[in-house]
């Protein structure tokens, strides 16, 4: 059983019940258009994009008075994303709402004059040549990076902590979304003496081939990558993980849906916040004059009815640093 008390600490430092405007009155006179392109299904990511929904009425958004928001969602296909941003674009939004850096490049490629905001991208959107920086980002995109490059690394550390006599680590990968997260993965492994065995998976159709390939591998654990697709998926990729009894290490939902561990961002939170970025642009003020925000609480959960199914003692130090823990 899940510590009530320590998780609603919790969720109440990460900001999910912290109001972002209290009685907030959105700009009068008109009714304002939002568009949301999502990566996967409005199943998948509906219930982050939610997140935001909430954030929008508290700054006095509300669908069917003065908002619209037009989803469209490429069902895991990222091929699919530049057609859907162009068709987000023709419906004239006010504002574009995304997730990833796939997204966020679709959403550039088909328009320079909409705003756009990222709900959430996981790496650095710096290096990825999205804003030209955190401070003044240029261009038409701001919102909010989890910089999960560094949170990848962190999750192989917490691998070789927690398991020490570990060889080699599996990571769960989509090659369309995160490039510079594995460069970043592939040189904490070498620091800390681990082999890397990579399985690549565009699409959720690749899930089960990618898990089917693991034993010959040989890995003693696996790492999932924090991707929209596999974000999705997530019930999928932890049953995988569980059949051949693979320590898993991912997000918050990987740690809640019955994986080891969990260190990330409260995804929940993030995507809440989006909505502070869409009112300051229906306000407005300028994108390239938004500042990128960075999301600053990182959560370490940690699945201790999952480590006692596997045998696993988690060490007395790791313990103490959790936030969370999962009974």
């Amino acid at each position: 059983m899940m510590d009530r008390r320590k998780t609603l600490v919790v969720l109440a430092a990460s900001g999910i019940f912290a109001p972002l405007a209290t009685r907030a009155q959105a700009p009068a006179g008109r009714t304002y258009r939002v568009g949301i392109l999502g990566l996967t299904s409005a199943a998948g990511s509906g219930g982050v994009f939610d997140a935001m929904r909430v954030g929008l009425r508290e700054f006095g958004y509300v669908e069917g008075r003065n908002l619209i928001i037009e989803s469209r969602w490429a069902d895991d296909r990222y091929a699919s994303l530049p057609a859907l941003a162009a068709e987000l674009v023709r419906l004239k939004v006010d504002v574009l709402v995304t997730q990833g850096t796939a997204g966020v490049r679709a959403a550039r490629h088909a328009t320079s004059t909409i705003p756009i905001v990222m709900a959430n991208v996981g790496g650095d959107p710096v290096a990825n040549g999205l804003v030209a920086s955190l401070a003044r980002p240029g261009g038409n995109v701001t919102g909010t990076t989890t910089q999960g490059t560094d949170l990848s690394a962190k999750r192989m550390e917490l691998v070789k902590e927690t398991l020490p006599h570990a060889q080699r680590v599996g990571v769960l990968f989509n090659p369309d979304n995160g490039g510079l997260a594995m460069k970043t993965i592939e040189s904490a492994a070498a620091k800390l003496k681990l082999d890397l065995a990579v399985f690549e998976v565009r699409e959720a159709e690749g899930i089960e081939g990618a898990f089917a390939a693991m034993p010959k591998r040989r890995v003693d654990a696996l790492i999932v990558f924090n991707d929209s697709m596999l974000n999705a998926h997530v019930a999928q990729v932890v049953a995988a993980a569980a059949r051949q009894k693979l320590p898993l290490f991912g997000i918050r939902e990987v740690a809640e849906a019955g994986g080891l561990m969990a260190y990330g961002v409260n995804r929940q939170a993030v995507y809440r916040r989006s909505a502070y970025f869409v009112d300051k642009i229906l306000r407005g003020a300028k994108p390239a004059e938004i500042p990128v925000e960075q999301a600053a609480r990182i959560e370490l959960i940690v699945n201790l009815k999952t480590a006692k199914a596997l045998g696993i003692r988690i060490p007395p130090a790791l313990m103490a640093r959790a936030d969370e823990v999962i009974e």
